[in-house]
């Protein structure tokens, strides 16, 4: 195990830390949980920042696309599946 060093302003430091403790854990490990959590979000979806972004990710889309709409009948058995698998509240 290493430590890092994380310069904070007092004001800031006293808001994590009575956060942590709302959450039962020492200051150290919301520090880590949080980290955790922004590393996991980050890793979880692209980020689109600018238009180019926003291009490549429809290009993306319409690339991985049939551009067929299925039939009724396979709408109709995708819905009736989940209802079976308990995936859906109706």
């Amino acid at each position: 195990m290493t430590r890092i060093h994380v310069p904070l302003d007092e004001a800031e430091k006293e808001r994590f830390r009575q956060q942590a403790e709302r959450e039962g854990k020492s200051l150290a490990a919301w520090l880590r949980d949080a980290a955790r959590d922004k590393l996991a979000m980050a890793q979880r979806k692209p980020a689109i920042d600018t238009v180019d972004d926003l291009r490549t990710f429809f290009d993306a889309c319409t690339a991985r696309e049939t551009r067929k709409e299925p039939e009724w009948e396979e709408h109709r058995r995708v819905i009736e599946d989940s209802i079976r698998s308990g995936a859906s509240d109706s």
